[in-house]
C-alpha cells in the first residue's frame, strides 16, 4: 500500500476522533462546573487536577475505543444501560451543585481544605473525570469510532487506530487548556456573574443528566416494543 494512503488514512481517523468526540465532551462548557466544584481549591491544584482529568479523559477515551465494545459484550451489558447509569451519576452530581450554598465566610475555606494537593489527586476521577468530562455519551462514542477502524489490514487498521489516538490526544490537551484557565475565562463575569453562571451550568448540567437517562430509557423501549412485534 502506498505511503501516502495511510497517511491519508491517518490524518482522517485523527480528525474522525475529534470531530465526533470533543462536541460531545464540549470542554468550554464544561469548564465552569469544573471550577465550581474545585472552589476552594488554589491555582497550583486546579493545574494538577486540570492535568490530571485530562489524562484520565484520553486513557479512558482510548480504553472505550480499543476495548469497549469486547467489555461490554462480556458483562452481557447494553450503551443503552451504560447511559442510565451514566446519567444517574450526572444527576446525582448536579443536584448537588445546584443545593450547595453560594456565600458564607467559612464556606471557602472549609472547600479549601478538601482540596489539599493529596486529597484532590485522589477526587481527579470522580466526579472531575467521570461523568462530569467523560459520561456515557462520549464513551458510546468513543466505541463507535473504535468500531469503525477495523479493516481486513493489519497495516491500515494499525495505522487508522494511531490517528485515532493521535485525534483523542488533541482531545485530551483541549480539556486541560479549558479547564487550566477556567477561571481566567470568567474574571470578566465578576463575582456575583460568575455565582450565577456557575448555577445556570449546574441546572444545565442536571438537564443533560436528564437527557441522558431518557436517551438511555428510550432506546430501551424502542428495543422492548421492537422484540414484542
Amino acid at each position: 500500500m502506498m505511503l501516502t494512503d495511510l497517511m491519508l488514512a491517518f490524518g482522517k481517523s485523527a480528525l474522525f476522533a475529534l470531530a465526533t468526540i470533543l462536541p460531545i465532551l464540549n470542554p468550554a462548557a464544561t469548564a465552569p462546573i469544573f471550577l465550581s466544584l474545585t472552589r476552594g481549591a488554589s491555582a497550583s491544584v486546579r493545574q494538577r487536577l486540570a492535568m490530571h482529568v485530562a489524562r484520565n479523559v484520553f486513557l479512558m477515551l482510548c480504553t472505550a475505543m480499543l476495548v469497549g465494545s469486547f467489555v461490554l459484550a462480556f458483562f452481557g451489558i447494553s450503551l443503552p444501560i451504560v447511559r442510565i447509569g451514566g446519567g444517574l451519576l450526572v444527576v446525582a452530581t448536579a443536584w448537588r451543585l445546584v443545593n450547595a450554598s453560594d456565600t458564607g465566610s467559612e464556606a471557602p475555606a472549609k472547600i479549601a481544605e478538601n482540596f489539599t494537593p493529596d486529597d484532590a489527586i485522589r477526587k481527579a476521577f470522580y466526579p472531575l473525570t467521570f461523568p462530569l468530562s467523560c459520561g456515557p455519551g462520549s464513551i458510546a462514542a468513543a466505541i463507535t469510532v473504535g468500531a469503525s477502524l477495523r479493516s481486513p489490514s493489519l497495516l491500515v487498521s494499525g495505522t487508522q487506530v494511531s490517528g485515532a489516538l493521535l485525534g483523542l490526544a488533541a482531545v485530551g490537551l483541549v480539556i486541560f487548556l479549558c479547564f487550566r484557565f477556567a477561571e481566567n475565562l470568567l474574571k470578566p463575569l465578576g463575582e456575583t456573574g460568575i455565582v450565577v453562571f456557575l448555577r445556570l451550568s449546574a441546572f444545565i448540567l442536571l438537564c443533560l443528566g436528564v437527557q441522558i437517562i431518557w436517551e438511555g430509557a428510550s432506546e430501551l423501549m424502542l428495543d422492548m416494543m421492537a422484540r414484542a412485534a
